[in-house]
């Protein structure tokens, strides 16, 4: 994947304190544009304070090769320009250093600054997005620590068809890989689990936006400051309805 630049207006980053862990970033339909959603389940957050997050967006065309895509911020989204028509649309966020208190609350700095931490990581997001559905099974895409790619012989077209998806980290597959079938719908539903190569198949949830997500802890990249580095990633398309 091609890393290109982002398009932003001057945003002022100031973050709440919220559950690092349970976010994660995912393309959606809004106004009939595609924008990057940042958020858990129903909740949508404002991902244009956070662009300065957000380390890479990328674009593949139907070719196979990098498409230059850029995000225009409006309002609290950023809308992605798919003026060179990609097929398949990512981008990758570092949330950056998080650490839960004692007390519960979620501050967003090492376990060294924390006194008494129960849990401290950095906290990084992986988003693929389908603009086009595939026939079948796809290669992965460049670029991506943790990513979750289709391949089963057919792409389903329908609601409850079996997708078959492989869970990479590194570009390998990652086994016992726990996958949702769906983070805005049914963010809290038990995960299913993949087997030793990282493959999992499972019926597709709604007929409409579908975002599967995983997630993986790796070792710190923040020896001193986190305990573990984790992973979130998200592979979102959509399925057209009926005709009217």
């Amino acid at each position: 994947m091609r890393i290109v630049p982002i398009v932003v207006a001057a945003a002022t980053l100031a973050l709440h304190a919220l559950p690092a862990q349970a976010h994660g970033i995912w393309f959606a339909q809004r106004a009939d544009r595609l924008a990057l959603i940042y958020g858990d389940g129903a909740e949508d957050l404002d991902v244009v304070k956070r662009l300065p997050k957000i380390s890479s967006i990328g674009g593949v065309g139907a070719d196979g090769l990098p498409v230059a895509v850029t995000l225009e911020p409006e309002g609290k989204l950023p809308f992605v320009n798919l003026a060179n028509k990609p097929a398949i649309v990512t981008a990758t966020m570092n949330n950056g250093l998080w650490s839960k208190a004692l007390d519960g609350q979620w501050h967003g700095k090492g376990k060294d600054e924390v006194p008494g931490a129960t849990i401290s990581g950095r906290y990084l997001k992986y988003a693929t997005h389908l603009v086009s559905l595939p026939a079948g099974a796809l290669r992965p895409v460049p670029g991506l620590a943790l990513q979750i790619v289709p391949v089963g012989a057919k792409f389903p077209h329908q609601k409850g068809e079996p997708l078959s998806v492989q869970v990479l980290f590194d570009g390998k597959p990652l086994p016992g890989a726990k996958v949702s079938q769906d983070l805005v719908t049914d963010p809290d539903a038990a995960p299913l689990v993949a087997d030793r190569e990282g493959r999992v198949t499972l019926p597709v949830r709604n007929q409409g936006l579908n975002v599967v997500k995983a997630e993986h802890e790796s070792a710190p990249l923040d020896v001193g400051k986190a305990n573990m580095t984790h992973h979130f990633a998200t592979l979102s398309f959509i399925l057209e309805h009926a005709p009217e």
